[in-house]
């Protein structure tokens, strides 16, 4: 990956998969790029339908293996568009990476400078970070450079609680969603 570097100095690298957490992930990383003067990095993870295993037992056509990629841009595309909108680029250098690996792999690899700095969203809190968080555990176990990972937003926690109370049909206070 080191094939990609344009600075000399570290970067901001930040996962980005569309999901609430990687957006708050991906604005605080942002964030740390603006105030450490340096490039941000978002790279979006891909990989086949059933995943390398499977693909490596039954490749798939060059054809569809380059629309699962064009996908994946539009996707990375997609959630720079709805992050910073009309305001445009954050202010720094902006470099999106469409990358086929996991996650976690993709994002250490990436991020493979002692002087970046690696941006993840935690996941949730609570028993819940047994099924989900693997990529920021990825990350903090395997990278060579200082890792951020960022909590969830209030508004995410309060969605989650809403989604939850009405999985289960339980009453919802909706005064309670004002912020």
């Amino acid at each position: 990956m080191s094939g990609y570097d344009t600075c000399t100095s570290g970067r901001v690298v930040v996962g980005v998969s569309g999901s609430l957490g990687s957006v708050t992930a991906l604005r605080r990383a942002a964030t740390e790029a603006r105030r450490r003067e340096t490039e941000l990095w978002p790279v979006l993870a891909w990989e086949p339908p059933g995943g390398e295993l499977a693909a490596r037992r039954s490749p798939a056509p060059p054809q569809l293996v380059e629309e699962w990629q064009g996908l994946a841009r539009e996707r990375l595309l997609g959630v720079l568009d709805e992050v910073f909108g009309e305001a445009g680029p954050p202010g720094v250098p902006l470099h999106g990476l469409v990358v086929r690996a996991t996650p976690g792999l993709a994002l250490v690899e990436t991020a493979d400078r002692e002087e970046d700095i690696l941006v993840v969203g935690a996941g949730r809190r609570g028993w819940h970070r047994v099924l989900s968080g693997r990529v920021a555990r990825y990350c903090l176990a395997h990278a060579h450079c200082p890792v951020l990972a960022v909590p969830p937003s209030p508004l995410e926690e309060a969605l989650t609680s809403a989604h939850r109370r009405n999985t289960w049909h339980l009453p919802l206070d909706v005064r309670r969603l004002a912020c």
